[in-house]
């Protein structure tokens, strides 16, 4: 049974094994069968709108069409390069253990913001008020580095002083760059992280996201049908994905803003002469 084939590759499906056959450079479709992208969850768990991205089920598993999803990975590159090379921020969100630190990874060598530990309701609906919270662990910080807290308070004030910043940091520490909710939202699992799904969509801000079978793809923008849970697939697809956006980034020009005309105030004699006064 054939599971995907293309110019350059073919797979089939044979039994439990999967057998391929590898030309001499490697595509993304045969990058992405190596590292387990092709695997989806039980067919119980299946939500109907990935049928149109599935090859097959095997055993009660869902089989992705690699093929497919080759293509989504192609869109979703194109689409960041375009946005890096419009300076757009992108915030990558990924809080499941086991692509968290990868996304950090990720959206750390492209210098953008990110969320992995947990998202706070609110942090770009409301994001005045988060903003607030950001400001407060700078203060803190800056304090800390010029030794302002040691002269200010007391040990057991420190302590708690520290607290709160061990959990302004784990809770905003990503995201402090941020002046305003980012332009773009690049997710692992939108099923995982609904919320800010959600807040990204009531605000109009477009989601790419990383999801398997059991998410709904009709609620994202660019949708990239793969396993989402296994970290081999996961750290191949935004390999892919930064790799684009450090493409676009690298052709970013900032606009230059011109600076503002000076007028030269009038003196007494340019002013223009008084008129007189006519009586009705």
């Amino acid at each position: 049974m054939v599971l995907c084939a293309g110019s350059k590759t073919l797979y089939y499906l044979s039994g439990f094994n999967i057998i391929m056959s590898t030309p001499t450079t490697q595509t993304l479709i045969e990058r992405l069968f190596s590292a387990g992208a092709h695997f989806g969850f039980k067919k119980s768990r299946r939500h109907p709108t990935v049928t149109p991205y599935l090859f097959a089920s095997k055993d009660g598993n869902d089989i992705f069409d690699l093929e497919v999803t080759a293509g989504l990975v192609e869109t979703a590159a194109n689409f960041l390069e375009e946005a890096g090379k419009n300076g757009k921020t992108v915030v990558f969100v990924g809080t499941k253990d086991e692509v968290s630190r990868i996304v950090k990874d990720m959206a750390e060598k492209v210098s953008m913001p990110y969320v992995t530990n947990r998202w706070i309701g609110g942090m770009f609906t409301n994001f005045s008020e988060i903003k607030k919270r950001i400001l407060r662990l700078e203060s803190l910080t800056q304090e800390q580095e010029s030794g302002e807290l040691e002269r200010k308070y007391t040990k057991k004030e420190r302590v708690l002083i520290n607290r709160e910043m061990d959990k302004l940091e784990f809770n905003f520490g990503g995201i402090k760059t941020l002046t305003r909710p980012a332009d773009i939202m690049l997710v692992v699992d939108p099923r995982h992280d609904s919320i800010a799904v959600s807040e990204a969509r009531d605000l109009g801000i477009p989601v790419i996201a990383l999801l398997s079978s059991d998410c709904n793809v009709s609620q994202i923008k660019y949708p990239v049908v793969v396993n989402d849970a296994l970290q081999s697939s996961v750290a191949l697809v935004l390999h892919e994905l930064v790799v684009a956006l450090e493409t676009g980034k690298s052709a970013f020009v900032p606009r230059v803003v011109a600076p503002r005309a000076t007028t030269t105030p009038r003196t007494l004699t340019e002013s223009r002469p008084r008129q007189p006064r006519v009586n009705a």
